[in-house]
């Protein structure tokens, strides 16, 4: 079965990326969400005034994956405890947010937020917002496999 989850963590190409290479992903589109604005443009996310976050939305087949192990690949390829800010990025636009579509996925996120704080996994404590999902807009074309059409595996994640 096909299922959605809806991540931000920094630049989307880098994210995208990631999720790209996940195993039982199907497929990934970048976009904006979680602000006020409808229909935004890239330029008017980058001035933070919109309220969006750069955002991933990842469909995966639920027999191949699952959403805790989406969850493993969100925290691990961003640093989840810088407010507004992944590496040069800097903004509200950049945030670390888990957009959730349902309770089971509200939990799931809670859980190994808790889990990931206690173990101390990280130098401080995790910021992701975690935020039901909002209406998802679909970035421009030209962002979309942005680092696959260039040839390149990462970005600076």
């Amino acid at each position: 079965m096909l299922a959605e989850a809806i991540f931000a963590a920094g630049c989307f190409w880098g994210v995208q990326s990631a999720f790209d290479n996940t195993p039982g992903v199907v497929s990934t589109e970048v976009g904006y969400t979680g602000g006020t604005v409808a229909d935004p443009t890239y330029r008017q996310v980058c001035t933070g005034d919109t309220g969006h976050a750069e955002a991933v939305k990842v469909t995966y087949d639920t027999d191949k994956t699952s959403y805790p192990k989406l969850l493993d690949v969100f925290f691990s390829n961003h640093n989840p405890t810088t407010l507004n800010r992944q590496g040069p990025d800097i903004g509200t636009q950049y945030r670390s947010a888990i957009f959730y579509l349902n309770d089971q996925q509200k939990e799931a996120a809670a859980a190994k937020i808790r889990a990931l704080n206690a173990a101390h996994k990280f130098p401080a404590p995790i910021v992701t917002e975690l935020v039901p999902a909002a209406k998802f807009y679909p970035a421009e074309d030209y962002h979309q496999k942005y680092l696959e059409k260039r040839g390149l595996g990462s970005c600076h994640l």
